[in-house]
């Protein structure tokens, strides 16, 4: 069997293409380099440069490479970004992904494993977010997101395919390692913004919001670092293969912090004290999302190896470390 990574030199992208070949695992990676980098493909796969809403060059490779799963990562992924390019968000997000759902059905492609996000939720009134509560997506990334959920749930019942659905929540960290990260000099996660004021290459960091109804006033989340959430990647597939039904699952840890909190964490570990300005919020952000965990742990046998803020931080500082030595020009932000 062969597996179509899309988005695999992006950031979870390539921690994933990292753990599939670890596993030997046939691997074609489609990327259009807007936010990503060809050094962070393992050189185990192929990486091939385009863009996934091109059928005619998706179908070619699922043929030519006898594709059999599809791992679908590439997306436009900034929420404040997708409120003020809503469109851009639809045509990444969605139009891009219809196509390449029908290239896949062209191609016979049996299996696929969609990237999803907690943004689908909303603002569920919630302290902790389960599968089953409404969807009611609060900005277009979230509906763009929330769209080609739909749009994979009715193409498997129409023509067979298996699906896992990933809902993540604010992913974290790098690899352990030092072989990939999060790159972008323009990425707006927070650990990777407070990464960098900790680093010296931001003259420090902002935080939208201090009137949210939290604990210290500041959005609280739940961080997965990224080579665990790679990992549940990995086991999806394999719970597909041994012929699963489908499901969509969250992807966390089931614990929330406060911005607040992260900062002081990163201030902590990083040892040093650098800058905070408070500014007013920003559209479409959600107060609290944090992870019911228990399916996810439950359906794919997934046991988080680096459940730990301060774990996810040190390694992000790591990484901002290695990327300050590392002789590569940065790629732009999509």
């Amino acid at each position: 069997m062969a597996v179509l990574v899309t988005g695999g030199a992006g950031y979870i992208g390539s921690h994933a293409v990292l753990e599939l070949a670890a596993r030997d695992e046939k691997l074609t990676v489609l990327d259009d380099l807007s936010t990503g980098f060809p050094w962070a493909v393992a050189p185990e796969a192929e990486l091939v440069v385009g863009d996934v809403g091109d059928q005619a060059l998706v179908e070619g490779l699922v043929r030519a490479q006898g594709i059999t799963e599809i791992i679908h990562f590439a997306a436009k992924i900034v929420v404040p970004e997708s409120v003020t390019d809503p469109l851009g968000y639809y045509l990444g997000n969605t139009v891009k992904t219809r196509a390449l759902f029908e290239a896949a059905i062209r191609g016979g492609v049996k299996r696929i494993i969609f990237s999803s996000t907690a943004a689908v939720y909303g603002e569920p009134g919630v302290d902790v977010i389960g599968e089953t509560l409404p969807l009611n997506p609060i900005n277009p990334y979230g509906r763009s997101k929330l769209m080609s959920e739909w749009m994979l749930a009715d193409t498997a019942c129409a023509h067979g395919i298996a699906y896992t659905v990933l809902r993540y929540f604010n992913v974290a960290g790098a690899d352990p390692a030092g072989r990939s990260g999060q790159s972008s000099r323009q990425a707006t996660h927070l650990i990777k913004v407070a990464s960098q004021a900790a680093a010296g290459e931001r003259a420090g960091l902002e935080i939208f919001g201090t009137d949210y109804p939290t604990p210290d006033g500041t959005c609280i989340r739940d961080y997965v670092h990224v080579t665990d959430l790679a990992r549940a990647h990995v086991a999806a597939l394999a719970r597909l293969r041994a012929g699963g039904g489908n499901l969509t699952l969250n992807c966390g840890y089931g614990r929330g912090y406060s911005v607040k909190e992260v900062v002081d964490v990163v201030k902590r570990v990083s040892g040093v004290d650098f800058p905070v300005k408070l500014s007013p919020r920003r559209a479409g952000d959600p107060a609290c999302l944090v992870s019911m965990a228990d399916k996810v742990r439950a359906e794919l046998g997934w046991t988080p190896a680096f459940d730990d803020l301060d774990t996810i931080v040190r390694h992000a500082l790591a990484w901002e470390k290695s990327l300050a030595v590392r002789n590569v020009a940065p790629q732009p932000a999509a």
